[in-house]
């Protein structure tokens, strides 16, 4: 029995369809050249064989037949049978990709939106290289599956014209060359299934292989000190060794089905040799070669039949991205927030420091607050409306948030910064850059605001990757400035300027802060504490409010 797809899988489906709905006229366009391409394809090698065995045997048979064999109009049919066919091809891959790219242009952002959208603990469980792997060759596969709309349509014409060339030489040479197509189709759809297997594994492999690799060069500093380094090459070989062996099982099937295509042409050939026995030589070897061109336009069909595997596979793995979404805000989300464990209630101006010994559930509190970690039923609520009945966008546009570890793209100062704000200018770049304290590094930096950072800003000092996430921070206008250990590793002199400034930024914006630290200096910027002890069997925060401070 055939397993139900998912909800995602359908979705994905629904997505799917609707592109190729919006890229009909594309598709359209690709599926006639195609069809020209096959037709005029086998037309011409067929026309050719025709045409240079007569011309033989008129040479053979004296000066005489020589004289009288039209050599022109042949001649010119073959030239304009390859004209036809250069054009057409080049028509079928200009439209088939452009429709296929434009369709991965709207697919490939639905899907990140999908899993961004999702439920958190989907994504905190993709690794990396897994989260790349299904965005990237997945999708790349379902981008094949576009290009190879046209494929039937180009299997179907080279068909007709086959049997057309080769009734030339009688109906049984006609039928020979639609028999020999039809057994390569069939032989393509029993071992397009059989591919589905490995190329499943080959895409699950790649995905295991690139989280390796992945955490292996994140890590490779310490691998070195403590001698891991053949430790780890040990591991990445085994990764590629499975990637490998995936590849070769379905490179091995795709051989199968290359050597049934080739069967069915030599059976297309001898058929319409012994068919077409009663016929002129001429057009006996027009039926052959026909036979040949007629099986050869069908490769495409038979490379889509061969990426079937690919493409259901990738079908099922982007459809689990989008399986249960969160649920759907009813109203906007008020800031004013209540925290049910310790009884408080909190809006802004408010500052708010959370405190407690290490693992405590300090930085699992105010994820779960953002929505970032799945939240606990009744556990937070915005102006007494449960988050966990709010979507994520909802409750996350209550917040700027510079995590513990800032994660910071291989790419410049300014477009690390406009991830906060698209849309923000220069002259709102260095205003917070200044209050964290980072212009006179960046004004240095060749390139200012356009310096390159490396991976995860390897150019920076551990710091000043720190001051950057909070600068991005400060740029997103929301209620709550959320800040998770953010002096971590700075100085005294730095930690105390960068304070000061955000203490002048606090009372100029008006926004609340919620804020994470062991450090005394940063909590006497809050006038409330809260105490977190761990985590109740319920998988609720346990905490309770401290005593009142005085504003900084």
């Amino acid at each position: 029995m055939k397993p139900q797809s998912s909800p995602g899988v359908v979705r994905l489906k629904a997505m799917i369809r609707a592109q190729e709905r919006a890229q009909f006229p594309r598709l359209l366009a690709a599926s006639v050249t195609g069809a020209l391409v096959s037709a005029g394809a086998v037309a011409l090698l067929g026309v050719s064989g025709w045409f240079i065995t007569a011309a033989a045997l008129a040479g053979a048979a004296g000066p005489a037949a020589a004289h009288v064999f039209n050599y022109l109009v042949p001649s010119a049919v073959i030239r304009f049978l390859a004209i036809v066919r250069t054009a057409s091809r080049y028509g079928e891959r200009v439209t088939g990709h452009e429709a296929a790219l434009k369709a991965l242009a709207a697919l490939r952002p639905q899907l990140f939106d999908g899993l961004a959208r999702g439920p958190t603990t989907r994504a905190l469980s993709l690794a990396g290289g897994e989260a790349s792997a299904r965005l990237v060759q997945d999708v790349d596969a379902v981008q094949d599956r576009f290009v190879r709309l046209s494929a039937p349509w180009s299997a179907g014409a080279g068909l007709l014209m086959g049997m057309v060339m080769a009734s030339l030489a009688g109906w049984r040479a006609a039928l020979a060359v639609a028999l020999s197509a039809l057994v390569s189709v069939a032989l393509g759809v029993v071992l397009g299934r059989r591919l589905a297997e490995p190329a499943g594994r080959l895409q699950e492999a790649m995905g295991d292989f690139k989280t390796d690799f992945a955490a292996m060069s994140a890590a490779a500093p310490e691998l070195q000190a403590y001698g891991m380094k053949d430790w780890a090459v040990d591991r990445l070989a085994r990764q590629g060794g499975a990637v490998e062996a995936a590849a070769e099982a379905l490179a091995r099937a795709g051989g199968w089905l290359m050597a049934g295509q080739t069967l069915s042409m030599a059976l297309g050939v001898m058929g319409a040799a012994l068919a077409g026995g009663s016929a002129s030589p001429a057009l006996t070897a027009l039926a052959m070669l026909a036979a040949v061109a007629t099986v050869e336009s069908a490769g495409n069909l038979l490379n889509a039949l061969r990426q079937n595997g690919a493409v259901a596979v990738a079908v099922q793995r982007l459809g689990e991205l989008l399986d249960g979404e969160a649920p759907i805000a009813t109203s906007a989300a008020e800031p004013a927030l209540r925290l049910s464990s310790a009884d408080l209630r909190l809006a802004p101006p408010q500052r708010l420091a959370v405190v407690g010994r290490s693992g405590a559930g300090k930085t699992t509190l105010i994820e779960r607050m953002m929505h970032l970690r799945a939240p606990v039923p009744g556990e937070v609520a915005f102006a007494d409306v449960d988050s966990a009945g709010l979507s994520p966008d909802t409750v996350r546009s209550l917040f700027a948030y510079a995590p513990q570890q800032a994660v910071l793209m291989a790419g410049t100062v300014r477009e690390n910064l406009r991830l906060a704000a698209p849309s923000a200018d220069d002259d709102q770049l260095w205003a917070v850059l200044e209050d964290a304290g980072l212009t006179d590094r960046i004004r240095a930096a060749p390139g200012g605001l356009d310096a390159p950072l490396g991976e995860n800003g390897a150019r920076l000092s551990g710091g000043e990757r720190r001051r950057l996430g909070l600068a991005r921070a400060y740029l997103r206008p929301a209620p709550w400035l959320v800040l998770d250990e953010p002096t971590e590793g700075l100085d005294a002199a730095t930690e105390a300027k960068v304070l000061d400034r955000l203490a002048q930024r606090l009372q100029r914006t008006g926004q609340g802060l919620i804020l994470v630290s062991h450090r005394p200096a940063p909590l006497a910027l809050c006038d409330q504490t809260l105490t977190v002890s761990g985590i109740a069997p319920d998988g609720h925060v346990q905490a309770r409010i401290g005593p009142l401070r005085a504003v900084a």
